[in-house]
């Protein structure tokens, strides 16, 4: 997979409830999610935010709670990918399930700025920073985690392998 998108840069420990507040959990809409993602800490993301945009953060991203809320909320605002030098376990996997891309590079998150630029190739692990040139790489997603996310989410996957299934007279 192939990402290409404007920088949002964020600090350390940015928990799921400043990505997506637990006040606006009265939902599981995605698109109603987007429209108030990481709106206590940058209460203008979600208008500024366009489809295929990267953030870009510290240690520890998405701690907290274990809200799949958080991670469906910023794919659904448009983010394409997360790099971050860590983190939290709970937010890594939900953001797998859900099929949204994200990966630890901490030189990416060193040198990259709010506003560059960034490419990101998941198969290759390969991060650029289009606005400056330089390259660096991260630990590439193994193949079934890739396929996860290209389907869009755990159960996307499984829903689109079972009508295979099912195409080929398969009882599974």
């Amino acid at each position: 997979m192939h990402f290409e998108g404007n920088v949002f840069r964020y600090g350390r420990d940015v928990d799921t409830d400043v990505i997506i507040p637990a006040r606006y959990l009265n939902t599981s809409d995605p698109a109603e999610l987007a429209t108030h993602a990481m709106c206590d800490i940058d209460e203008t993301f979600a208008t500024r935010v366009r489809p295929g945009d990267i953030i870009v953060a510290e240690e520890n991203f998405g701690c907290g709670s274990s809200r799949e809320h958080a991670p469906v909320a910023l794919k659904a605002a448009g983010v394409s990918c997360v790099i971050a030098k860590s983190f939290a376990r709970i937010f890594y996997r939900n953001s797998i399930n859900t099929g949204l891309a994200i990966m630890e590079c901490p030189e990416a998150v060193d040198a990259i700025k709010a506003g560059d630029r960034v490419s990101v190739d998941t198969e290759s692990g390969a991060i650029t920073d289009e606005t400056t040139g330089a390259t660096f790489t991260a630990e590439p997603f193994p193949p079934f985690i890739a396929e996860i996310i290209e389907a869009g989410g755990l159960v996307a996957r499984t829903k689109a392998q079972m009508a295979k299934g099912n195409a080929k007279g398969d009882a599974r």
